[in-house]
């Protein structure tokens, strides 16, 4: 299956939250937590194990939620102080689960995040 994303802003969140959150959960902490509109853009959270994660974005007329979990593995996110602001080829390779930090660096291309 291919799913194509696209955003003008893509945000990773800076620590685990509670997976029994749905939509109304998610956009209510994007408000609270991260001072954004819920509209504007992809929000990317994860468990605190690390193999599950929720994309929350907003679609013409509602919102969506993607939830993918690794069979094996985790997905390279890290806690942090700062908000992590990714590109869309860097979704890509977080949603592959492999480590997309390691791979924007040797890809000059890609290797700006904020």
């Amino acid at each position: 299956m291919k799913i194509y994303l696209q955003a003008d802003r893509i945000l990773v969140a800076n620590k685990a939250i509670d997976f029994r959150k749905s939509i109304d959960g998610l956009c209510a902490l994007i408000v609270d937590e991260y001072g954004a509109a819920p509209t504007d853009g992809l929000f990317i959270f994860y468990n605190k194990s690390r193999d599950k994660i929720k994309i929350i974005g907003h679609h013409t007329n509602g919102f969506m939620m993607i939830y993918k979990r690794l069979e094996q593995g985790h997905f390279f996110v890290e806690l942090s102080d700062e908000k992590v602001r990714i590109n869309r080829q860097q979704l890509e390779w977080l949603m592959l689960g492999v480590d997309w930090k390691l791979l924007a660096r040797s890809n000059k291309k890609y290797s700006t995040y904020y």
